[in-house]
């Protein structure tokens, strides 16, 4: 309850509406009932602020002598339906299609990328310049055959610091040399990379070039990430 009352409360700051909860999952939707032509970035917003908000529930679940949470959020935006549905028993006002699908499925990943919110392509799209994001890869997930483009929101801009930037300067580099499979380029950038900043992200990517050395992918290759698993 403490922890759901935390996340419900980002929510419903940055005019999110509140759908449902799923066992320990939370899902939410913006740009309706009312239109918000700012919906992505109010999304993203409230996905930075639950992550946030998280650091200080952990503290009080500390003095509890509780386990800390840690949480994965997806966000993805695009057309959907939108309304009361269910049954003639009960009904819920929520929404289905392809693109919320695809919100569940970035949630599911990034756990894969040591990373605590995912964003599809379309929501860096409409996010502009408003939000520092960092791109993570480009993604086949299971049940889909395009490759999306996802991507880790950093900050607002005006809150990431020269430090972050280079990083993530670095990091594009990086992922530019991986993608035109020159391993020994990418391996020297994610080695500095790891000394500025450790994370899971660079360890995964060094894994990845090392399979890659053994087992080449081949002139058709460009990089996408297949999951045969939500």
């Amino acid at each position: 309850n403490l922890y759901v009352g935390a996340m419900t409360a980002a929510i419903r700051g940055h005019r999110g509406t509140l759908d449902k909860y799923i066992g320990d999952a939370i899902m939410a939707f913006w740009g309706a009932p009312v239109a918000d032509p700012d919906h992505a970035r109010h999304a993203v917003v409230t996905a930075l602020e639950m992550q946030a908000a998280l650091v200080g529930l952990n503290g009080e679940l500390a003095a509890k002598g509780w386990p800390e949470l840690r949480i994965g959020i997806g966000v993805n935006t695009g057309m959907m339906t939108v309304g009361d549905m269910g049954s003639p028993v009960r009904q819920s006002y929520t929404v289905m299609g392809d693109a919320v699908n695809l919100g569940s499925r970035l949630e599911g990943i990034t756990k894969q990328y040591g990373v605590g919110i995912i964003i599809g392509e379309a929501t860096r799209e409409k996010l502009g310049k408003q939000v520092v994001c960092r791109e993570l890869d480009q993604v086949r997930v299971k049940g889909k055959e395009a490759p999306v483009g996802i991507f880790e929101p950093i900050g607002l801009e005006s809150s990431v610091t020269k430090d972050r930037l280079d990083e993530l300067k670095l990091w594009g580099h990086a992922l530019r040399a991986y993608r035109a499979q020159d391993w020994d380029q990418a391996e020297v950038a994610l080695l500095n990379l790891s000394r500025m900043a450790p994370c899971p992200l660079y360890a995964l990517y060094s894994e990845r070039i090392t399979r890659h050395r053994k087992e080449p992918p081949g002139d058709g290759w460009v990089g996408v990430t297949t999951f045969e698993t939500k």
